[in-house]
């Protein structure tokens, strides 16, 4: 069984050599950029993305995608929020969405 948290073991890499991990960041980022500032996408978005619309498909990226946003948010690139706030913490619970990052 490979691990697709690992890129170096990841057989998912497109035809461009961009890993799993990869893909997931462009998606994250090309949804919410898509969808504009003061505006949320569900994380399962990116999931269906890339891994159809099918939950055998996009289930098992969303662990993948929640880690994705974590990274993307330590690099200021996302907000993850949790009842319509920003949060502050990587290891938030429950449900969870992402927006461009807000300015303040």
């Amino acid at each position: 069984m490979t691990d697709i948290e690992n890129p170096a073991e990841n057989p998912l890499v497109d035809s461009l050599g961009n890993s799993l991990h990869d893909q997931i960041e462009a998606a994250i980022l090309r949804l919410v950029s898509a969808r504009g500032e003061g505006k949320t996408i569900c994380p399962s978005e990116a999931a269906r993305e890339l891994g159809g619309p099918h939950p055998d498909g996009w289930g098992p990226l969303m662990q993948p995608v929640r880690k994705a946003a974590i990274r993307l948010k330590g690099r200021g690139e996302v907000s993850i929020l949790r009842k319509g706030r920003v949060v502050e913490s990587d290891d938030f619970k429950g449900v969870y969405r992402l927006s461009l990052p807000r300015v303040v």
